[in-house]
């Protein structure tokens, strides 16, 4: 088997997200697709790239030296073909605008903003659950701005090069539950209040799984944590089966309560980031804008800031 630019690529998912079940969502393939294809690279080249356990996926070092050499023709081939695709649309279509963004409540606001100060651009989105994904994007040339969050105590890997503007410095991370919970009746939640509960966090998240172990284990709590994307999670917490961190921008539903933390002891910090050259003041301002509008309209949110809570830069 000769190796081809997607056996580097997947190389380099596995490293940077140190998870095959992440690389494998990062790559939009199944795990057991990948696991396979990772044992076929290292049986072509004769030896073991990565050390498996119970901490994820790490290099050998014999893995680190392809890895070494990986990554620039990997990088070097996404230039290429940005780089070809930009100049064929230039050729054709008028001024573009790449968006990138982990969920946000602010977003469509934010989007609105961009096409009414931008008038004639087409705006493209992508939104993606990887905050590192996105920002490794865009040092590729495939985005031009990513909005994203950062879990407390577990920083981002920031490609060289990125400009990078603070949207909140900390950003409190609120629970939800199920109407029916009994801490549901309160206005704010002690985390010894969801002892007995089962947390579900998405492990795609960049630092969601470790930043709520580490809350969790600083209060004495070692409750079971359920693995779900976004829309199982939902459905879990609506029937009362788990409880889950969620922004405090989250909107209103008949079915589930959000409710802010006593002490904020959750929290992450939104940033915009964008390509070199991309200019970034009026993207931000606009960011700025639909995230105070979000925070209005989120009654805990606006509960907690009247109250005296601060989120950061732009509240």
């Amino acid at each position: 088997m000769e190796l081809e630019v997607r056996h580097l690529r997947a190389l380099c998912a596995i490293a940077d997200t140190g998870s095959l079940h992440k690389a494998a969502r990062q790559l939009g393939v199944s795990q057991p697709s990948l696991t396979t294809q990772l044992r076929r690279i290292e049986n072509a080249l004769g030896a073991e790239l990565f050390t498996r356990g119970r901490t994820g996926c790490h290099p050998t070092p014999l893995g680190r030296s392809v890895l070494s050499r990986a990554r620039p023709l990997v990088d070097g081939m996404a230039a290429l073909m940005t780089e070809t695709r930009a100049a064929a649309a230039r050729s054709t279509e008028g001024p573009a605008l790449r968006v990138g963004s982990t969920a946000s409540r602010a977003l469509p606001g934010w989007l609105r903003r961009l096409r009414q100060g931008l008038p004639g651009t087409d705006i493209a989105l992508r939104v993606d659950v990887s905050a590192g994904t996105l920002l490794r994007t865009v040092a590729a040339g495939r985005l031009d701005l990513a909005f994203v969050h950062e879990v407390e105590g577990f920083p981002l890997r920031v490609p060289d090069g990125l400009q990078r503007r603070v949207l909140v410095d900390r950003e409190p991370q609120f629970v939800s539950m199920a109407r029916s919970h009994p801490a549901a009746r309160q206005e704010v939640v002690d985390l010894t209040d969801l002892a007995h509960d089962r947390w579900t966090v998405d492990p795609a998240v960049d630092g969601e799984w470790d930043g709520l172990r580490r809350v969790l284990g600083a209060a004495g709590l070692d409750p079971p944590l359920l693995h779900a994307d976004y829309h199982t999670a939902a459905s879990l917490i609506a029937l009362g089966e788990a409880v889950a961190p969620c922004q405090p921008t989250s909107g209103p539903r008949h079915d589930m309560a959000v409710r802010p933390l006593r002490g904020d002891p959750l929290a992450v910090r939104l940033l915009l980031f964008a390509a070199p050259g991309i200019p970034l003041d009026r993207p931000y301002a606009d960011l700025t804008a639909a995230y105070r509008e979000a925070a209005r309209h989120a009654a805990p949110y606006r509960r907690w800031l009247n109250a005296g809570g601060r989120a950061g830069p732009c509240m």
